[in-house]
């Protein structure tokens, strides 16, 4: 593959479908904390955004490097996203259960469950490695940052959708937040077993 439009049209196609589990991880997000500030924003979705161009990347290297290695990761890849977000939303599902009132001020989302998040919604994006596998290193490399770009403007949009309803669902922001991470779970390991 050249440098063509096509080229930049399919890295932002190639965006746009690895970041709607990003984008509906940042929507539970912005509904667990409505109040959430502009520059925890852009940190949430950066932090996807890093993950979902750290991925292709290493499947890249991996495709080049250590290929029969990464066909026997593969297989485990749907089971390690489901652990990861039911443990997030199960977590966030007994929080907002618990303080269902919206009484008492619910914690945002924090770095290390941030990255748990970015990890496990991004976690697929390794096997995009085989698809951008012909592309030299720097054009694997624009490709990674252009998935980035898309995942970033994606995620912002996610967090201010969730942060506007999340205003509006008070108390039951968290439990609808850790039901929808649970169900990002479900359906990556679904698709990716079935």
């Amino acid at each position: 593959m050249d440098w063509s439009l096509v080229y930049f049209f399919n890295s932002a196609l190639l965006g746009v479908g690895l970041a709607m589990d990003a984008f509906s991880v940042s929507l539970a997000n912005g509904l667990n904390e409505p109040h959430m500030h502009r520059r925890k924003m852009g940190l949430i979705a950066g932090v996807f955004a890093f993950f979902q161009a750290l991925m292709p990347m290493v499947g890249w290297v991996c495709v080049h490097t250590i290929v029969q290695h990464f066909h026997a990761f593969e297989k485990w890849i749907p089971w390690i996203a489901l652990i990861l977000l039911l443990f997030i939303g199960g977590k966030m599902l007994i929080e907002g259960i618990r303080n269902r009132n919206g009484a008492e001020e619910k914690p945002g989302v924090g770095i290390m469950a941030l990255l748990v998040q970015g990890i496990a919604t991004s976690i697929d994006a390794l096997s995009v490695g085989f698809t951008i596998a012909e592309y030299d290193f720097a054009m694997a490399l624009v490709c990674a940052l252009i998935i980035a770009a898309v995942t970033f403007v994606i995620c912002i949009a996610g967090l201010l959708i969730g942060r506007k309803f999340g205003t509006k669902l008070s108390g039951w922001a968290s439990v609808l937040g850790g039901i929808i991470l649970i169900a990002i779970g479900i359906e990556i390991f679904v698709t990716g077993v079935f």
